[in-house]
């Protein structure tokens, strides 16, 4: 795939679930996590169901193929009365890499924002992800807190 023959970037169907798991678990093991098929379930019913305003999904798409994923929490925050939107998970095929289409699914993830009234759309990453890191910093602007949990 080269970078003048942009993917498809479009929400996330029911349809999709082959193609989304498959990129999704390549994620996970990125991360060397394993979730039960109950989680892996619900959360992709979640992000496919276009009535579900709390979770939502985009997918890039070339050739008829998923290049790409992006999964999104709405949330409520204290800060602000407008909800923000938590980019979960990003994830672009090595074969689809360096050719733009991380960039594109933050940018349709800002898009919908901006047409949803998000206050903002945040996302975090390990430290040691420097390939993501270099278009984080290109899109995005890194803050200052630590990531805490029990």
């Amino acid at each position: 795939m080269t970078k003048a023959k942009n993917p498809l970037i479009r929400p996330l169907t029911p349809q999709d679930r082959q193609q989304w798991e498959a990129l999704w678990r390549e994620y996970l093991d990125f991360y060397q996590t394993r979730l039960d098929d109950a989680v892996v379930d619900r959360t992709f019913a979640r992000l496919a169901a276009a009535d579900y305003a709390d979770m939502f999904g985009y997918v890039a798409e070339y050739e008829g193929q998923l290049v790409g994923i992006v999964n999104c929490i709405n949330h409520d925050h204290g800060w602000s009365i407008e909800q923000v939107t938590y980019l979960q998970d990003l994830y672009v095929s090595p074969a689809a890499r360096k050719t733009g289409v991380g960039q594109l699914l933050i940018e349709a993830v800002y898009a919908y924002a901006d047409q949803n009234d998000k206050a903002n759309v945040y996302w975090m990453t390990q430290t040691f992800n420097h390939t993501a890191r270099k278009l984080y910093d290109r899109v995005g602007m890194q803050t200052d807190f630590i990531k805490y949990r029990r």
